[in-house]
């Protein structure tokens, strides 16, 4: 039975996208392997360009580093933010014992601990020295004691203040006490930081932009020639931006590799010292590094910003060149 002609042209169509998609795929992959032939042909003109960008991403990625493993000290330092609640001389054992665990049901309250009278005579004298002193006295003269740990956030230290208002308003409680304010000034720095680091990364990613559109722009005019060229015999400026492109790409790729090294060195460096000083406080921190997730995304980023600015700098000189 004779195949009808439409039929053989469907099963025509198929095999001519999937041929022409091969070829179209397999030009992109020789433009990207002889973008990155043309760098290796300029050795040291290419390594300058890639410090810069290596530098450039490195110096905000250490400065993140530098606050990330500062939280992490913070985060150890909120438990000092406790909160003492001297209770009236008046109130009973078991209303103390009732206080403490109304209190202990609520969300902004991490943790406590009740200080009976007797206890906290014993610690009095334990740490004054003045024992003979106070045995002789015929009553306890201190009241019972409610440390509380509140949950301190960084984002809303506000919220501790707020916390040691309404205990001052118990009725059982005398005395409240906290000792916030250092906290408050530790997290607003940390936020100064944190924006101060924001505004130098978008400063120096601009840097970064402008070294490859520039790189790229001495590129094309030094195959000005080659460009004119390749233009007279029908070259459309898709097919002549493709390998410019690829050049950015590789910067970027090459640049945030390079800061991912430099940025791997100095905390080796700091490790050391930073653990010698660690042990001097009894502390077991370690400097932490970037995570996977965070050098991925420094390696994005480099990529997005050096196609950015090669993509630039070859709509801007390419629309100037024309043959004549």
């Amino acid at each position: 039975m004779a195949q009808s002609p439409e039929r053989g042209q469907k099963h025509g169509v198929k095999p001519q996208r999937n041929s022409l998609f091969k070829a179209y795929l397999l030009h992109h992959i020789r433009v990207f392997l002889s973008s990155l032939g043309e760098l290796t042909r300029r050795p040291i003109a290419s390594l300058m360009t890639v410090a810069v960008i290596a530098i450039a991403l490195a110096l905000p990625s250490g400065l993140y580093l530098f606050l990330h493993n500062l939280n992490q000290v913070s985060a150890d330092w909120d438990s000092s933010a406790q909160m003492s609640l001297f209770l009236k001389a008046n109130v009973s054992p078991n209303k103390v014992e009732r206080l403490a665990k109304r209190l202990n049901l609520r969300n902004d309250i991490e943790s406590l601990k009740v200080i009976t009278p007797d206890e906290a005579l014993q610690d009095f004298i334990r740490i004054s020295g003045f024992g003979d002193v106070l045995n002789s006295l015929d009553t306890n003269p201190l009241p019972a004691v409610i440390v509380i740990q509140p949950v301190v956030s960084s984002k809303a230290p506000a919220h501790v203040s707020q916390l040691l208002s309404e205990m001052k308003k118990l009725p059982e409680v005398e005395i409240a006490q906290l000792d916030l304010e250092w906290v408050k000034r530790l997290y607003t720095m940390l936020d100064i930081a944190n924006r101060a680091i924001w505004v130098v990364s978008i400063l120096l990613g601009i840097a970064v932009l402008f070294t490859v559109g520039n790189t790229i722009r001495l590129d094309i005019q030094n195959r000005k020639e080659e460009i004119i060229v390749t233009k007279l015999i029908g070259a459309t400026n898709a097919f002549i931006r493709r390998p410019f492109l690829y050049t950015g790409l590789w910067y970027g790729l090459m640049g945030s590799m390079l800061a991912l090294a430099l940025t791997n060195i100095a905390l080796s460096l700091l490790e050391t010292p930073v653990h010698k000083l660690a042990g001097l406080y009894d502390s077991n921190f370690e400097l932490i590094g970037l995570s996977f997730d965070n050098a991925m995304l420094l390696i994005i980023i480099s990529c997005l910003l050096s196609l950015g600015g090669s993509w630039l700098a070859v709509g801007r000189q390419l629309s100037k060149i024309e043959p004549r």
